[in-house]
């Protein structure tokens, strides 16, 4: 039996229709504080870096830290 602990950081904006987008970051840094998550979020926006179906994001909706712990069994 191994235990795996993953962590991602989840983004969401919205886009030019109002619609969702969510970019996530795998592992990201043990010391990321909430203030460094909204200026890399703002800096997405301000800067236009992506631009999915073709629409710019246009705000920050919200962000969060997810933590999965996957057991695996070895069954032979």
């Amino acid at each position: 039996m191994a235990s795996i602990m993953k962590t991602r950081l989840l983004m969401t904006f919205k886009d030019e229709d109002a619609k969702r987008i969510s970019l996530t970051v795998d592992e990201p840094r043990t010391d990321l504080t909430e203030v460094e998550i909204k200026e890399a979020m703002d800096l997405v926006v301000s800067k236009n870096i992506f631009a999915p179906n073709g629409l710019s994001i246009v705000g920050a909706v919200e962000a969060k830290i997810i933590v999965t712990d996957t057991t695996e069994y070895d069954l032979i």
